[in-house]
């Protein structure tokens, strides 16, 4: 499989290439008063706005400073709904896409967040995927996508 490879602190993850939009340089954002930490704010993409997540403060680590590769990932995020909607990722150290064969990814043993997946070694050390479904919590995709799912 195809992974975009970035880092969450000081560890390389990779979102599968399928659920990758497009990759742009950070913006600036509106900020959102009273959201969850995890919300960086919101950005305008051709006039639509796109909730951004700060992938470090979702894994519980300080957001890291901006560098020249820093990064908005913006995926296609489904709701359990079903809905598809635009969600940027806010990412460090985005390396560029990597091929990752399925018979190297193996079970991390650990469920402590539920959206890091298998991971996989290389002579780069590990690589673990997030999973893109499982990335927003239950509250926080309601908060998030309220008016386009909720129905009228």
């Amino acid at each position: 499989m195809k992974l975009l490879v970035f880092h969450i602190g000081a560890d390389r993850y990779g979102l599968r290439l399928r659920d990758v939009l497009r990759v742009l340089p950070l913006v600036e954002l509106k900020q959102l008063p009273l959201a969850p930490d995890s919300v960086a704010g919101i950005m305008d993409l051709h006039g639509a706005p796109v909730p951004v997540i700060d992938l470090c403060r979702a894994s519980g680590l300080p957001s890291g400073e901006d560098h020249f590769d820093t990064r908005i990932i913006v995926a296609d995020y489904v709701t359990p709904a079903g809905a598809h909607h635009a969600l940027g990722l806010r990412a460090e150290r985005v390396m560029g896409v990597q091929e990752v064969g399925d018979e190297l990814l193996r079970d991390s043993g650990v469920q402590a967040a539920p959206f890091l997946g298998a991971v996989a070694s290389d002579a780069q050390g590990m690589l673990q995927v997030v999973e893109l479904a499982q990335l927003l919590p239950a509250e926080l995709c309601a908060l998030l996508f309220q008016s386009a799912d909720s129905p009228t």
